[in-house]
């Protein structure tokens, strides 16, 4: 029965000048086994289309079509058809020769000499120091694609090299290219190249350079050109969008100070700094350390100090070095207690967090310093927020801190805007890294706005002069829950100011339910909430939502109200309230309500 199968068919079937082969060859087209793609080119898959069958073979095909065939110039060095469809071979005789998807470009040069690479089977690729000359020679660019790579890409790529390996390796590509240029005629070649690594190397002129990695280098600040290319990523995405602009409610120094301790209790909570709230708040209020957990409380203290200090928050840079002096003075603050974690000083070491590793140390400064270009470029304060967030934290500039700083840094540029700042509470912890993972990982910056975005949204309903009203919210946002015991909740709030009529956004074509109403100290027996909706054409309709008895020279008094605004579409909706029975006299409140 095994001799009735049918052989097994390579999928690259080669023609031959065998007359025998030939004969099989023919049989194997008649009989429907194989298809013909290209002269002396054959295949037994017949359902792909030949081009699709070329590039997945293209250096099998190669190798035994031309074999001493040498990978030269550009191809040298990327290893692949460029464009997905042309590669260039240094081989006996100059022609292009066109396959179904590839070109085949046939340069007149040297054979194979002393250190060149065996690519596949018969198939040689130039050796680094002769692909970079090759790339260096004059060309008049007269065809569709160039044979070599721009003087800025050489320069990367010589970088890269100096960045991932060291000087040795580069030291090495320089000896080997003055020793093999008079074999292949490349001597002026040579002395291009000897120039840029010497520039690379700060012993020669960086004015030969042209590209940003390799100024960058030459004047003693490289950077990590991947990072880089992602914080351009995500500066396209932000440029030039309009974002929501929630105003800060926290003027008063209580309810500053009331959100500043929760943005220091969360934000350390997150990062493993963990405290009950009231053990938290005790810390702040005695501005003393528990013996136990020194460093920990210190770390508190820290961070709450600069997030509750609004002149330091009204703090943007001016320009990299003043960007680099805020990020050093603001960690250390954070983290003083701590020494073995150098504050205030960039790492000396390369850090990770699972499998991401962040800049290497030896990049940081440049690499923040190019990444702070984009920055300055963004004029939205929350783009402005959202990007410094990113370019600390992706960073990672210090050995430890890091996510506490770069929330205080996008912070600061909420604040200096008079815009509300972020929390990212406990119950969020998961969306937030995620999101921030998405993008270091994937490259996917789209997820990373719409968190922050959500996450402001929430935060812009954190206001109030009471502390225990600020922390009710939080604990019916699920604020203080951990991400598996629960989901953020988001609980819209305003301030009514006796006799404002309040617009609540959001609310056209929506079920607005009103949960509580929160009032202060006050000197009024009682009162009434009413709203108004101005719909399409004018029309305006008003009706009382509450009725209620003031506290009256007693404690602030929340009043639990379950009521549902249906708003028309394309409608406003007003709240206020007022006194029911003097009105002269002004009642203010915290209204809560959730949009649906």
């Amino acid at each position: 029965m095994e001799k009735n199968l049918a052989p097994r068919l390579d999928e690259i079937i080669y023609g031959s000048s065998v007359v025998t082969e030939s004969q099989k060859i023919s049989v194997l087209e008649k009989r429907g086994l194989i298809k013909k793609i290209a002269p002396r080119l054959y295949t037994s898959n017949l359902e792909e289309a030949a081009e699709v069958i070329v590039k997945r073979n293209w250096f099998k095909i190669l190798a035994k079509q031309y074999p001493g065939a040498i990978l030269s110039h550009r191809s040298a060095l990327e290893f692949q058809p460029v464009m997905g469809q042309h590669i260039f071979l240094s081989y006996t005789y100059a022609r292009n020769i066109t396959l179904p998807g590839l070109t085949i470009h046939f340069i007149k040069g040297h054979g194979v000499i002393e250190g060149d690479n065996p690519f596949f089977d018969s198939l040689y690729a130039s050796q680094p120091a002769r692909a970079f000359l090759e790339n260096l020679e004059q060309t008049r660019n007269t065809a569709s694609v160039s044979k070599s790579i721009s003087i800025k890409e050489i320069e990367d790529k010589l970088e890269q090299i100096l960045r991932i390996q060291n000087e040795d390796a580069l030291n090495a590509i320089r000896d080997k290219a003055r020793k093999i240029a008079p074999e292949l005629k490349m001597e002026k070649e040579f002395q291009k190249l000897d120039k840029i690594i010497g520039a690379l190397l700060s012993t020669r002129s960086s004015t030969v350079l042209t590209s940003d990695a390799a100024k960058a280098r030459s004047m003693g600040e490289p950077f990590d050109p991947g990072r880089i290319s992602l914080f351009e990523l995500l500066y396209n995405r932000l440029a030039g969008e309009v974002f929501p602009e929630h105003s800060e409610k926290n003027t008063t120094i209580q309810s500053y100070q009331n959100f500043a301790f929760f943005e220091a209790y969360f934000s350390n909570y997150i990062e493993g700094t963990k405290f009950e709230v009231e053990q938290a708040l005790q810390i702040i209020k005695s501005q003393t350390p528990l013996p136990a957990r020194d460093e920990d409380s210190h770390d508190i203290l820290g961070t709450y100090k600069i997030v509750a200090d609004r002149q330091e928050m009204s703090i943007r840079p001016k320009d990299a070095r003043h960007f680099i002096d805020i990020l050093q003075y603001r960690h250390k603050t954070i983290i003083d207690a701590r020494t073995s974690k150098n504050p205030g000083v960039f790492k000396d070491r390369d850090n990770y967090a699972g499998e991401t590793k962040f800049v290497s140390f030896n990049l940081v400064k440049g690499t923040l310093k190019k990444g702070f270009e984009y920055y300055q470029a963004l004029q939205h304060p929350f783009s402005k927020a959202a990007y410094m967030m990113f370019l600390v934290s992706e960073v990672h500039p210090f050995l430890d801190g890091n996510g506490r700083v770069a929330r205080i840094m996008m912070n600061a540029e909420l604040a200096s805007q008079q815009k509300s700042k972020i929390i990212i509470p406990t119950v969020f912890r998961e969306d937030y890294v995620l999101a921030l993972r998405n993008l270091t990982r994937q490259s996917e910056p789209i997820a990373y706005i719409k968190m922050l975005l959500r996450i402001h949204e929430f935060s812009k309903n954190i206001f109030d002069d009471d502390y225990s009203t600020m922390k009710h919210y939080l604990t019916e946002c699920n604020a203080f829950k951990e991400p598996n015991e629960g989901m953020l909740k988001i609980i819209s709030a305003v301030r009514l100011i006796g006799y404002q009529e309040q617009e609540i956004e959001n609310a056209s074509g929506k079920k607005v339910h009103i949960t509580n109403l929160k009032i202060p100290n006050t000197n009024v027996s009682d009162f009434h909430l009413k709203y108004k909706i101005v719909e399409q054409g004018g029309v305006v309709r008003t009706d009382h939502i509450y009725f209620g008895v003031g506290p009256y020279n007693t404690m602030p008094t929340s009043a639990d109200i379950n009521t549902v605004i249906d708003v028309p579409e394309r409608s406003n909706l007003f709240i206020q309230i007022e006194a029911s029975s003097n009105a002269q006299l002004r009642v203010d409140g915290r209204l809560e309500f959730i949009i649906s």
